[in-house]
């Protein structure tokens, strides 16, 4: 394969199921450039909590916002989660993520709309997922690592109230592609996932 004609990987998958993970590690096996979307919505969501509008920021989002630490923590989360159902923030944000996805070189891009809204032609489509109970232990332990005290029923009533937030939505809902990959991570390590997600790729570029 020419490796310099675009080649999109798109992993798409609720919060804590791995595909952030598995898609840094997909793109550093292939030479791909890698885009949390993820990060948009978070940048949008953190100048929201500043006070401004969520639209008018999303217009005019540029890649240093993406290098905000604050933009990791769960406030900045739930307020990307938010600003991620309006429709002129998703449109806004729409021929960024279409551009880096059609990167000469590949690309490789994980969200929750990336196969059926963002790159619908792309050449791989991983939907990447796990049970919420996992997904909020895997959460907790996280947000546990970083010196914060949850309670483990707080972490999982998060996760279960951001999936029915992000698959309700009128647009650009989470669900898989009918084309895609389905990676159910809840009982595999993360090698074992990452090398699944590596090997389906693989023998895709080589058809």
């Amino acid at each position: 394969m020419d490796t310099t004609q675009p080649f999109t990987v798109a992993i798409d998958g609720p919060a804590a199921a791995g595909k952030g993970t598995i898609a840094r590690a997909v793109a550093e096996a292939f030479g791909f450039a890698h885009l949390d979307t993820g990060l948009l919505y978070r940048a949008v969501g953190a100048q929201m909590l500043a006070g401004q509008n969520p639209v008018e920021a999303a217009r005019a989002l540029s890649p240093e916002a993406f290098e905000d630490a604050s933009l990791r923590t769960a406030e900045v989360a739930q307020a990307a989660s938010k600003v991620a159902v309006i429709a002129d923030v998703r449109a806004a944000l729409l021929d960024f993520q279409r551009a880096f996805a059609r990167r000469a070189g590949g690309a490789v891009l994980d969200g929750r709309d990336i196969g059926t809204v963002i790159c619908p032609q792309a050449e791989v489509k991983l939907f990447v997922t796990a049970s919420p109970d996992v997904r909020a232990q895997r959460r907790f332990d996280e947000l546990t690592a970083r010196g914060h005290a949850p309670m483990f029923e707080d972490v999982l009533a998060d996760v279960k109230a951001r999936d029915a937030r992000d698959s309700d939505r009128a647009t650009a809902p989470l669900k898989p592609a009918d084309d895609a990959h389905v990676l159910d991570t809840s009982k595999l390590s993360v090698e074992d996932a990452v090398a699944s997600a590596i090997a389906h790729v693989k023998a895709t570029r080589a058809v």
